[in-house]
Formats: structure tokens, sequence, C-alpha cells
């Protein structure tokens, strides 16, 4: 059991290590938490979105933006499009689970707004969905998604791949990121004080 614990903390250490270690992949994580710091300050809001485990991580990295993060400041605008179960069960069962958070995108989102779409295959069909949503609405979308080409990658502005196939350890970097993107926005957003 010790063996399989270490093992499995290696692992994890060693995706994170690939995403350190690729210039590339740290250069879109900057920009990702650049572009939404930028549309914070612009007055503008961060939707995000994910199925099983991406969605609790949506509403995990929501709840940094909103609460705080590192330090003690003004609230963020971060919403989670998983948690509202009316809408969902509604949307789900009026148009479809392919359009839960398109239409939540459709009525929320504004030009300017970001979509941080969360998905380990890259090929949930509702989280593409919303991507061609928000791009119709002109709302800026990064993605997070694992190493596998995806049919996600193509309609997002940024896509961060996760250097993985396998869906935890994939999860475990995706809720890092969201940490990242958090401090750094953060950072942006008060560095004056």
């Amino acid at each position: 059991m010790k063996h399989f614990i270490k093992e499995y903390i290696s692992d994890s250490i060693e995706a994170k290590q690939r995403i350190m270690n690729n210039d590339a992949l740290v250069e879109k994580i900057e920009n990702a938490a650049k572009v939404i710091a930028d549309a914070i300050k612009n007055g503008q809001k961060i939707l995000i979105a994910g199925n099983g485990g991406s969605a609790a991580d949506s509403q995990h990295i929501a709840a940094e933006f909103v609460n705080r993060f590192y330090f003690e400041r003004e609230a963020l605008p971060a919403i989670a499009l998983t948690v509202d179960t009316s809408a969902l069960t509604a949307i789900g069962n009026d148009y479809g689970f392919i359009n839960i958070f398109a239409r939540q995108i459709e009525a929320l989102g504004k030009d300017g707004d970001i979509f941080l779409a969360i998905t380990t295959s890259g090929n949930s069909p509702n989280i593409i969905k919303a991507l061609e949503t928000a791009k119709k609405k002109k709302i800026k979308t990064i993605l997070l998604t694992g190493q596998k080409k995806s049919h996600s990658a193509a309609r997002a502005d940024l896509s961060i791949n996760v250097p993985s196939e396998e869906t935890p350890k994939i999860q475990e970097s995706h809720i890092m990121i969201g940490h990242i993107l958090c401090a750094i926005a953060e950072k942006e957003i008060f560095a004056q004080n």
C-alpha cells in the first residue's frame, strides 16, 4: 500500500513537472491569467463549466475568485455554471444535456466575458456547444484539457493541454492551474495595494 501511495504521488509530481518544463505551456497559462485579469479590470466576469470532477473544479475555482485566494481583497466576479440545479435540469429536460452550459452562457454571458471550459477528454459535447455559443457572443474562451487532440481545442481561443492521458492526473493539474490563474489575476488586479 505504501508503495502505491508513493508511486501515485510521484506520478502526480511528474505530470506537473512536464507542465513546468514546457515553456510554451507555461506561457499559455500566463496568457490565460492576463486575459482573465484584464477582463475583470474591464468590468467583465468569468463563467466556468465542466462535467463530473471538472464540475467540482469549476465550483472550486469560482469560489477562489469570489471569496479570496492569497490575501484579503474585493470579491472577483466568477460563476460556476454547474451549480444551479433548477436551470441545469430545466435546460436538460427541455433542450437536452448538450445545452446545459450553452443556454446559461446565452443568458448570462456578455461580450468581453471569459468562459473557462474544463474537460479532461476535450470531447464533452456540452462543453463543445458552450464554446461555440461563447464564440458567437464574443466571449473569450480558455480551455483546460488533457494532451489528446480534441474537438474542443479547435474551438477555444486558448487551449491549455495538460501533458497526460490519465484523468486523475489531468484533474489534479487542472486545479493547480486554476489556482495559478487566480493567484496571478489577484496580483495583477490588486498590485497597487
